[in-house]
């Protein structure tokens, strides 16, 4: 399948560059009238940039290997790019492997991929998340390193090493970027089993934030019969922790999963989470939270009546008034679409875009969670190689205005 291969902001090294030249006036009276003038050459630079701002960052970045102007234009104006029009998600697809993480990244304004080697990511197993153009990163082999990223410009940074000892039984990280300052805040939330204590965990939340640089452990609470995981969000100054129950259910009506809430504003030390639990709408694999644009939204599996772990679709729900309403289910067609889609599948989105992908399928789909249209991507060039190869992947917002 073609995909393109495009050199990344703002490494143009070896790439021609064309020297531009100013015109100057023309005082041949007797000029021919079929001479032209470059339109851009005769365009200031505030109107040179207020085009280029209108179009996708894949075309702006190669935009800056037209000329010596255009270069410096998209190099040197990142306040110009705080004002482009407002980008799609993209979705980086890569294999699961010990090697050093390359694969593609899908445009879905231009419905296009692209090769696309991430910065800083070294292995497939690191923990990701995205907000407002950047991405963040966590080791899963030591979780004390972590990495912030904005993986257009492939600006990126190395944070002081988060308090907790490099492992935990369960851990799972989150990133809020304000759009205004952005600055941002980097979450860690873990799960350690209290020793000789089957069925009580400990919770604990770690803060960094990028205008003090530096991590405050914020809370830490003892609980009975509940876990934590590998998935939790920030959404509207909220982070929600998705967490399994280690107890033996009575009947079928009881939901294995349910979400934390704890609120980062008041950042509370005698609150309990168990008192602020939502219990999922219903039994649930591979479930997903992800903010868009300020909205809670849930994405899962949903699990038969009498066999929970097998699912027989997929559906969406949004969090309103801590009560879960159905969105979306995914239609059957695009179910069985997959072919070899088994029970276990990644999701995630940003702004009002949904990706969904099986571990076992480069097949990826969109659900436009406003317009509720499911569509399939452009087909991916990733190529499936042998029978057990895996697939993964996760969403960033393009920007060129923000860094680390």
């Amino acid at each position: 399948m073609w995909s393109e291969e495009w050199e990344l902001y703002p490494s143009y090294i070896g790439a021609q560059v064309i020297e531009y030249e100013a015109v100057t006036e023309d005082t041949n009276d007797d000029r021919s009238a079929d001479s032209t003038v470059s339109l851009d050459a005769v365009l200031p630079d505030d109107l040179l940039e207020k085009v280029i701002s209108f179009l996708p960052v894949a075309s702006v970045i190669r935009s800056g290997s037209v000329c010596k102007r255009w270069h410096e234009i998209v190099h040197a104006r990142r306040r110009t790019w705080s004002k482009m029009v407002a980008q799609k998600p993209w979705y980086f697809m890569f294999t699961c492997s010990e090697e050093a993480v390359s694969g593609f990244a899908y445009d879905p304004s231009l419905r296009k991929w692209y090769g696309f080697d991430f910065p800083c990511i070294e292995k497939s197993n690191w923990s990701t998340s995205s907000s407002a153009g950047l991405v963040c990163l966590m080791d899963s082999e030591n979780r004390s390193r972590i990495i912030v990223c904005n993986p257009i410009t492939k600006d990126w940074k190395r944070l002081i090493d988060a308090p907790g000892g490099k492992s935990a039984d369960y851990s799972a990280l989150a990133l809020s970027v304000s759009r205004t300052s952005h600055q941002y805040i980097v979450a860690i939330a873990t799960s350690n089993q209290v020793p000789a204590e089957y069925y009580q965990w400990e919770f604990s939340i770690q803060l960094y934030e990028s205008e003090t640089g530096n991590w405050v452990s914020a809370f830490t609470e003892v609980l009975l019969g509940w876990r934590g995981g590998d998935e939790c969000v920030i959404c509207d100054g909220v982070l929600y922790y998705l967490v399994y129950s280690t107890g033996v259910l009575v009947n079928s009506n009881e939901h294995r999963h349910c979400v934390f809430m704890y609120d980062l504003s008041t950042r509370s030390v005698h609150t309990s989470l168990m008192s602020m639990a939502i219990p999922v709408p219903c039994p649930l694999t591979c479930g997903r939270l992800m903010n868009l644009r300020e909205r809670l939204v849930l994405v899962g599996g949903i699990g038969k009546q009498d066999r929970p772990g097998i699912i027989k679709g997929i559906g969406v729900w949004e969090l309103r008034n801590k009560q879960w309403h159905e969105v979306a289910r995914m239609p059957h067609k695009y179910f069985q679409g997959f072919g070899e889609f088994d029970d276990v599948f990644a999701s995630c989105g940003a702004d009002d875009l949904i990706y969904i992908q099986s571990y076992g399928s480069p097949s990826l789909l969109t659900f436009e969670i406003n317009q509720k249209l499911w569509r399939w991507s452009a087909k991916s060039p990733v190529m499936k190689r042998f029978p057990l190869q895996l697939f993964t992947g996760f969403s960033f917002e393009p920007s060129l205005d923000i860094a680390s």
